[in-house]
């Protein structure tokens, strides 16, 4: 189903803003599972991919209020259950709540894995995050040209998110949109952040948020460098893989923990320790 028509435009968006969300548990459970003074340059990568996620949902509803629409955050069918069958996906991608271990972090690289440079992008059902998101800005121009910009455009100024009014600590930016050039200035700073800058790059343009003297790369590379146990350095590509400085990760400092939690996970003679500990993470996230 291709973006016809503004209806359609904002369906896509309440989309982004629904995929965005539901990656975030993921990473949170990842990363509360991890043991407190261990693993910390593990738990900085799933830290700063998580705040990124969190910028993208931003953007996305900046896009979404700019062309008129409402962001849905607070319906019931918001909220997802684990696993999640990633929604619109054409590779039917399984997201469990699962701690740290490197099933996980293979999992959620399959969720962030680049586009590459064939294939059309998708409308409904995509075969990456980024084809989908290029769905969306090819909606958006065509949707310009066709009506104009103005009519496009007919958001409140007012419902935009800005970096004066939000106070945001991660890499990358929050963009105001209120034209096609900053909706798509919002579009990229997604996408970049996700997959790197091009095809044949891992840079996605920001620098590091927790080091800011070294450049980042996407969070499938970010990802890679945790089962690689080292980080990229300038000169590497995907082909290379990440040549360098070495980090120790420690896949037995992590909390065990049922996958999938809810309060339904455990009978009434489960262990009572390592119940708590798992209602514990639940809770963290929540509060997160």
């Amino acid at each position: 189903m291709a973006i016809a028509d503004i209806a359609s435009l904002r369906q896509h968006l309440q989309w982004a803003i629904e995929l965005e969300h539901s990656t975030l548990p993921a990473y949170l459970c990842a990363l509360y599972s991890i043991k407190e003074g261990s693993n910390a340059e593990a738990a900085e990568i799933l830290r700063s991919i998580f705040m990124e996620e969190m910028l993208h949902l931003t953007l996305a509803a900046n896009i979404l209020n700019a062309v008129g629409g409402a962001p849905q955050i607070d319906s019931p069918d918001f909220l997802p259950s684990y696993p999640l069958q990633v929604p619109h996906n054409r590779r039917r991608l399984a997201l469990p709540l699962a701690k740290f271990c490197e099933e996980t972090v293979a999992n959620l690289m399959s969720l962030e894995r680049p586009e590459g440079d064939d294939g059309p992008p998708s409308d409904e059902l995509y075969e990456t995050i980024g084809r989908f998101y290029r769905s969306i800005e090819r909606g958006l121009i065509e949707l310009c040209q066709r009506h104009g910009e103005s009519a496009i455009f007919c958001g409140n100024p007012a419902h935009q998110i800005r970096p004066d009014t939000l106070v945001y600590r991660g890499s990358g930016r929050i963009v105001p949109v209120h034209d096609l050039s900053s909706a798509l200035a919002a579009l990229e700073e997604i996408v970049d952040q996700g997959e790197g800058l091009d095809h044949s790059s891992i840079w996605d343009g920001d620098r590091n948020m927790f080091h800011h003297e070294r450049d980042e790369v996407g969070h499938y590379f970010r990802l890679e460098q945790i089962l690689a146990g080292r980080f990229y350095r300038r000169g590497d590509t995907p082909q290379s893989g990440p040549s360098g400085e070495c980090f120790e990760v420690d896949w037995e400092a992590v909390h065990d923990m049922l996958p999938n939690p809810s309060l339904r996970s455990f009978p009434e003679d489960s262990d009572n320790e390592a119940r708590m500990r798992t209602i514990g993470l639940v809770v963290n996230m929540c509060a997160s």
